[in-house]
């Protein structure tokens, strides 16, 4: 695959915001909610971006200024941009392909991609669309064979980065999908099949690509489960709760770069330091699991401060923009990820939408550069008010 920087922009869709509601518009109700929502009462998913955007960065108008480099350099590669695609479940459920499109996207235009464990296309798929440039997330199984088989599926595979979830040891109450019925077990109700039937370009992108399927999983599912049985073997093969002693195991297994997403107290940080992992990502999974936690730019900026020259500190959840970007660099982030926001634009633009995403990001997050006189993205901080 040739690879190369694409310029995609749909001058309509100016901003995450509007792709949101594209994307509401074209996806069954049933999919939306389980993109768009969090748990509970939702109070953490709207404080993620509330708190990013409190930061506030300080120009510098009468310096001389030389333009703006977004390259990034993150364990010996150097991206196009300061952020990457974060994993996201069931992604072909929300849109049809959007695993691919998205994934071929971040390689094209040279960022990040990561493929979670229970997203709807294989580790092997998705390493041949990105040459093996793709990170692989690992949901932690309960039994020792499957991990070691994913271990190696990764491996074989090229994948150079794997991050391990330690932020749902239960799955999230999620009023939401309670009422939709892709709470665990799922169900589909007379509502969603019409759901389905009014949104035709959707339906039949799905009969192209085929019902989404954990096909990162399929290997280790018994045939023939119905949506019943799958909420029982989901429950049954993942030990959820992650601890030292299964990232010490996976440590000795896996011979790349290891990253722990979910961290969000500097104890969980320090632990991570302790086992020799690379990097941390600080992310309250997208506001989905507890709602009663804090936003992620709080414990971002203090893990920051304290341990930059000790691991990688990169986060994800509440990002919406290019502005949120620099706040999040500015609080001493090295990298950032997003979820909802590339699957705004896969959902709303389809094939496009991932390059379009990326355009749009990296066009805000220059603008914004240019503005205060950072030249490159490793001196956000000392534009920190």
């Amino acid at each position: 695959m040739a690879r190369g920087p694409k310029a995609a922009f749909d001058s309509r869709y100016p901003t995450i915001d509007d792709l949101r509601e594209r994307a509401r518009k074209r996806i069954p109700r049933f999919a939306f909610e389980y993109l768009d929502g969090g748990c509970n009462e939702e109070v953490n998913i709207k404080k993620n971006t509330s708190d990013i955007r409190e930061v506030e960065l300080s120009p510098r108008y009468l310096d001389k200024y030389e333009g703006a480099d977004l390259s990034t350099k993150l364990f010996g590669q150097t991206f196009d941009a300061p952020f990457g695609i974060a994993p996201v479940g069931l992604q072909g459920l929300m849109w049809p392909n959007s695993s691919e499109i998205l994934a071929k996207a971040a390689f094209e235009n040279n960022i990040p991609f990561i493929l979670s464990t229970v997203t709807t296309s294989s580790i092997e798929r998705i390493s041949e669309i990105t040459e093996g440039n793709a990170w692989f997330q690992l949901y932690h199984p309960a039994e020792e064979q499957v991990r070691n088989d994913l271990i190696k599926r990764a491996d074989a595979a090229g994948c150079p980065v794997m991050v391990l979830l330690c932020d749902t040891p239960t799955f999230g109450f999620r009023p939401k999908e309670i009422k939709n019925g892709l709470s665990m077990p799922p169900k589909m109700s007379v509502a969603n099949i019409l759901q389905i039937l009014g949104k035709p370009k959707w339906a039949m992108e799905t009969l192209r690509y085929g019902q989404p399927n954990f096909e990162v999983l399929k290997p280790y599912m018994p045939k023939g489960l119905n949506l019943s049985q799958l909420g029982q073997f989901m429950d049954q093969t993942f030990s959820k709760r992650m601890d030292v002693d299964k990232i010490s195991a996976i440590r000795d297994l896996w011979k790349g770069k290891l990253v722990l997403k979910g961290v969000a107290t500097e104890a969980d940080a320090e632990k991570a330091i302790g086992l020799g992992l690379d990097g941390i990502i600080v992310s309250n999974h997208g506001g989905r699991q507890l709602d009663a936690g804090e936003s992620t730019i709080r414990p971002l900026t203090r893990i920051a401060a304290k341990y930059d020259d000790k691991i990688t500190v990169m986060m994800d959840s509440g990002l919406r923009s290019g502005p949120d970007i620099a706040r999040t660099l500015a609080c001493g982030a090295k990298f950032t990820f997003m979820g909802r926001s590339f699957m705004y634009g896969a959902a709303a633009l389809g094939k496009s939408g991932g390059d379009h995403t990326i355009t749009l990001l990296k066009t805000q997050l220059k603008q914004v550069m240019e503005q205060i006189g950072c030249t490159e993205v490793a001196d956000f901080p000392n534009f920190r008010k």
